[in-house]
């Protein structure tokens, strides 16, 4: 497990001050006084001020950070507005993020997932115009016996074209987009002869071990595939052709977590995959052997789930706070202190289940239940 820590921490911190960064960018762009940058939360293990007046620190507990701003107790405090112009001079009330515009404030909380979200499009590029992306159509080699792609009708020589309405660029995306389906019927359209066909394949659900070695339910139609003409076909992207695919690749592991989610909340989800920090450092680890593109893959794959996260509407995520300015909006004044401290302490119920579910998986998935 100690193997897995320093890539973990890597991860951690690049994602976490790229999330806390976009916060910092949006408050210092609209005037907002920030007293402390930090990533991690705890004792100060190093730190420094800079020019402004900012305390930049790096603290021992590295699962997740903060930007504290002027005159807040905390990064976005809902103090009462009379008590703020009493204590305040007209000077300091400049800098105070509570006094902004409904709009200044959306933005300086929405900043912290968009940075996540524009990092993992960054990473995706470098990848597609530096190592080049996977265009090798997907053609099914064999289709096992008694198998449910069998039952369905897929034949050998069928060239998948899309799955669940997501078209097929790659022979890559096949497994990946069966394993994130989470509907009874997989919807497969192919071409047979030059012929467009479509299949409703109802996937076996087995338990089985990743390519790392991990206990996963897998999804299983029963084929195997092979390259086009057997020809790998890996091409370098421009910049506008690679921006655009990482702007779908983000747009597809949002909308697919999405609707895996909605399918844990209807129960018809498997929950077991919903895991926590230490699985995140499990297989951190284990892709850092593969190397360094599969470790930045990674990267941005977190990136997008912590940006996604951070958009729930619960109270103590980014996402609350868009909420409560949502209220604010259509009621022309802000809830009052009462309300949204109802609200925060449901948000903390919320936050910690989430926390001591994924956990116990983490420890389940270790063996240690």
């Amino acid at each position: 497990m100690f193997d897995f820590i320093i890539p973990f921490l890597i991860l951690i911190l690049v994602v976490v001050f790229i999330h806390e960064y976009g916060h910092y960018y949006f408050a210092k762009k609209y005037g907002v006084g920030v007293t402390d940058f930090s990533i991690g939360f705890g004792k100060e293990i190093l730190g420094w001020n800079d020019k402004s007046g900012t305390r930049w620190k790096v603290c021992w507990i590295p699962l997740g950070g903060y930007v504290k701003f002027f005159g807040d107790r905390n990064v976005f405090s809902q103090a009462d507005q009379d008590e703020i112009l009493k204590k305040y001079n007209e000077e300091d009330r400049k800098k105070l993020f509570t006094l902004k515009p409904l709009y200044q404030r959306s933005l300086i909380v929405f900043g912290g997932p968009l940075a996540n979200f524009i990092l993992a499009i960054l990473i995706f590029m470098s990848i597609y115009m530096f190592v080049g992306k996977d265009f090798t159509p997907a053609v099914i080699n064999e289709v096992k016996k008694d198998s449910p792609a069998e039952v369905a009708g897929l034949m050998k020589n069928d060239i998948i074209l899309a799955i669940d309405g997501t078209e097929i660029v790659s022979i890559l995306e096949v497994s990946k987009l069966i394993a994130m389906s989470t509907s009874e019927y997989i919807d497969f359209k192919v071409s047979r002869y030059n012929q467009e066909k479509f299949y409703k394949v109802k996937p076996d659900i087995v338990e089985t071990e990743d390519n790392l070695g991990n206990k996963i339910k897998k999804r299983m139609v029963g084929i195997t595939l092979s390259p086009y003409n057997n020809k790998i076909n890996n091409i370098k992207l421009g910049p506008a052709q690679a921006l655009y695919h990482s702007i779908n690749e983000v747009y597809f592991v949002t909308f697919s977590s999405l609707k895996y989610l909605g399918s844990i909340l209807t129960g018809s989800g498997d929950s077991s995959q919903l895991g926590g920090p230490i699985r995140i450092a499990k297989i951190t680890g284990q892709v850092a052997e593969f190397g360094i593109v599969p470790f930045l893959s990674i990267m941005a794959y977190i990136s997008i789930s912590l940006g996604l996260i951070n958009l729930f509407p619960i109270p103590l995520l980014d996402g609350g706070h868009l909420m409560f300015y949502g209220f604010e909006k259509i009621l022309g004044r802000p809830l009052s202190q009462k309300t949204q401290e109802g609200f925060f302490r449901i948000g903390m119920f919320l936050l910690l289940f989430l926390m001591f579910f994924a956990t116990f998986n983490d420890l389940k998935d270790l063996g240690l239940f």
